[in-house]
């Protein structure tokens, strides 16, 4: 009897440890107070492209490395179209002359039609008088009108050869823009990402040279199910969590909330499948640092119950 009863006894402590061991085993409830996400770590990505084509004379993008704002980045080789703007001063130099020639000109016809004029007028008296013939009145006439032809002829020159001077000087001030937008400046200051182009090659023009990322404010989107949806708000405050960095969290705020809806599964009928309705979630952080580089799978809470705070110890959920 005795042993019996140790064995009862034995049995029912190895029941008791295994019903501790099952309960210290499962999965500790997530804390109430936040909405867990994933994604990977996204940035703003600038694509720095020549504004006209040509051969690349440098590229001085290195992957890695930081950039400032207004920095020459690359040049496309600018010989051609320094050619085209000396081309283009040069014909509106030209046009120019050719205007000032058409002054002389227009102001010396002037002359002879007010002289011719002059002449009509007083052949007309004459005539009345009855001392010329109506044959040298019509001469005086004709003189006149031709020389008022004249004077209408060059001024419509001078209108030509003066518009062709603007053109001119318009091709002259493009050819110039030309030759400075050959230089690819940053935007912004940021990390290049990735080198497209090498010296030498031929670029055509909007063709990217390299990428640029601005390393100082990253996003990251997560989805989370439509039960969920209500719980979130914009500007709620989130931390994030990197594998790269398992013991620092990263400060972030929910920066926008999508309107859509998307589905897990394609054909949605019951409602059990309804419920797996997600929305997208975007997040922001800030990033003086540079830690957090685009593509880095990472985690994410949101603090929807702020009454409750930040639990202790912020963990996925298995």
């Amino acid at each position: 009897m005795r042993r019996v009863g140790l064995i009862a006894v034995i049995l029912t402590l190895l029941a008791a440890l295994s019903w501790f061991a099952y309960l210290r085993l499962q999965p500790e409830p997530p804390p109430a107070q936040v909405v867990y996400g994933s994604g990977r770590i996204e940035v703003d990505e600038v694509r720095l492209a020549p504004q006209f084509g040509g051969r690349l004379l440098d590229n001085l993008a290195i992957e890695g490395t930081t950039v400032a704002s207004g920095t020459v980045v690359a040049r496309v080789d600018p010989a051609d179209y320094k050619l085209h703007a000396e081309q283009a001063d040069a014909q509106r130099t030209a046009t120019q002359i050719a205007v000032s020639q058409f002054d002389a000109q227009i102001s010396l016809a002037q002359h002879h039609a007010r002289t011719a004029l002059t002449d009509l007028r007083r052949f007309e008296s004459l005539k009345s008088n009855g001392w010329i013939t109506a044959r040298q009145l019509d001469t005086a006439r004709n003189s006149y009108e031709a020389a008022a032809s004249q004077v209408s002829v060059l001024i419509r020159q001078r209108a030509e050869a003066n518009a062709q001077s603007q053109a001119a000087g318009k091709s002259a001030a493009l050819a110039r823009s030309r030759v400075t937008n050959t230089q690819v400046i940053a935007p912004l200051t940021g990390a290049v990402l990735e080198r497209l182009a090498e010296p030498g090659e031929i670029v055509a023009s909007g063709q990217p040279v390299a990428i640029l990322a601005n390393l100082g404010r990253v996003r990251l989107k997560i989805f989370i199910p439509e039960t969920d949806l209500g719980k979130i708000r914009l500007g709620a405050p989130a931390r994030l969590k990197v594998d790269a960095f398992p013991d620092r969290t990263f400060a972030a705020r929910v920066s926008q909330v999508d309107a859509q809806a998307q589905f897990t599964p394609r054909d949605v009928h019951l409602q059990e499948e309804r419920s797996r309705t997600v929305y997208g979630v975007t997040l922001e952080a800030e990033n003086p640092s540079g830690l957090l580089k685009p593509g880095m799978p990472a985690d994410a809470w949101i603090l929807w119950d702020a009454g409750k705070g930040w639990p202790a110890r912020l963990r996925v959920p298995e």
